[in-house]
């Protein structure tokens, strides 16, 4: 085969009426007499590839028409103008190299259940549905690594390997660690406070797990979290913060990434109304607005998923609740000054039934608050040295958050279940693929 100029699909518009070859994968293919229409993909987007039989050996014609879904072929021809293909142009075909021939493709054009769609994740990968929430994933995350970057925050990464828990202990993965017990990470925080110390403002990024025997559509044993950290912010500031992040964030996406969001179907609507300001009530206002919808809301207990979702359909953005009973949080979480039964903390709880995607809070900077507060929460003080020597020298006031990503995409998306957010799931019922 002649040597061609090789381009991806999403800039063959640039070529046309000249000769391209295309790399990629058969999609789709019908065919109508000397016709073989090839739907050909190569990830950057799909073109139509006519094959005619007339202007082609037989060979050609012949390999163009047995062709199986899946197979992966490179394909030169024309690029030519037709208003009635997607992306406006199709290419005309030359000439044809099958790479690798692929038969009974098992992911068909009709529906297939969510089981038989997950164990063949690796596949399914290449379907137009989760192209699009992949691309829309990326842009999340190159949304949030952007807003931080551009307000000089440093990007400092934490490790996935820690000696004690951050989030509880009811809910780690131990792994033998030559022969000592040491926890696959719930979070990033307590090493981005210790880098906060230092450079003022971090944020890091990286996967967390929870051995949580969960099997809600807004849980998984394996996800991302980004997580800021900030010398001298009070909870205040933290919200704030929050809001701005998440506003911006939705923004970028919004304008990026339009088309595959129309993809999904996703009504755009509900991501324009995401502007600041956010609503913003304390717990105790939260739960005096699910009494009011017919909840019997005890105080002093934790939102489960049909509390979040109630309070957050009362809005149109998100919303933010903050000043949370301190019986109900971490160890880590500073006291209200004006009510030692609240912690300072806020969540923020997406609308449309996604619940809480960002959590944070002003941590404890006192020595001695912090020294109790580990005993009471039944930790072992030796685990936390390190942890407390922050509060021994130079001291802060300080504040941060985390947001899932998973949980994030799930809702900009609108996605019922989280699992189709990251590429390969981790759940209770599932380690494979």
């Amino acid at each position: 085969m002649p040597q061609m100029h090789w381009t991806r699909i999403s800039e063959v518009g640039a070529h046309s009426g000249t000769q391209v070859q295309i790399r990629g994968w058969v999609r789709g293919k019908r065919s109508s007499g000397k016709l073989v229409f090839l739907q050909v993909r190569d990830g950057s987007g799909t073109l139509q590839c006519t094959v005619f039989g007339p202007d082609v050996s037989d060979e050609l014609f012949a390999q163009a028409r047995g062709l199986g879904q899946e197979s992966s072929i490179v394909v030169t021809g024309e690029v030519k103008p037709d208003a009635r293909a997607a992306g406006g142009f199709e290419l005309a075909v030359s000439g044809l190299e099958i790479v690798a021939a692929a038969a009974d493709y098992p992911i068909t054009p009709k529906d297939h259940g969510a089981s038989f769609l997950h164990d063949r994740r690796h596949l399914w990968l290449r379907s137009s549905r989760q192209h699009a929430i992949l691309r829309v994933r990326a842009s999340v995350i190159s949304a949030c690594r952007r807003y931080f970057d551009s307000r000089d925050f440093t990007l400092v990464d934490a490790p996935i390997f820690t000696p004690s828990a951050c989030e509880g202990t009811s809910n780690l993965f131990e792994v033998d660690y030559f022969g000592s017990p040491a926890y696959l990470t719930q979070s990033g925080q307590l090493y981005m406070e210790a880098a906060a110390m230092a450079l003022g403002q971090v944020y890091c990024l990286g996967p967390t797990f929870r051995a949580e025997k969960s099997k809600t559509r807004r849980h998984l044993t394996e996800f991302w979290m980004l997580e800021p950290e900030v010398a001298y912010l009070d909870l205040a500031g933290d919200m704030d913060l929050a809001e701005d992040f998440l506003a911006t964030i939705v923004a970028e996406v919004l304008a990026e990434r339009r088309p595959e969001l129309e993809l999904l179907e996703r009504d755009l609507s509900k991501l324009e109304a995401v502007q600041a300001p956010f609503p913003r009530l304390t717990y105790t206002e939260a739960v005096e607005r699910l009494r009011q919808l017919g909840h019997e809301k005890e105080w002093g207990t934790d939102f489960g998923a049909e509390e979040e979702t109630l309070l957050a359909n009362e809005f149109d953005r998100p919303v933010l609740v903050h000043r949370y009973p301190a019986d109900i949080k971490a160890f880590y979480m500073k006291p209200d000054p004006e009510d030692s039964n609240l912690a300072l903390c806020v969540d923020v709880l997406a609308p449309e039934g996604y619940g809480e995607i960002i959590g944070g809070g002003q941590r404890e900077e006192n020595l001695d608050a912090l020294e109790a507060r580990v005993l009471e929460h039944g930790l072992e003080p030796k685990n936390f040295e390190w942890y407390l020597d922050l509060r021994r020298y130079g001291s802060v006031p300080h504040s941060g958050f985390g947001l899932g990503i998973e949980r994030a995409v799930a809702w900009i998306c609108g996605i019922h279940h989280v699992r189709e957010t990251i590429p390969f799931p981790r759940m209770l019922e599932r380690l494979t693929p």
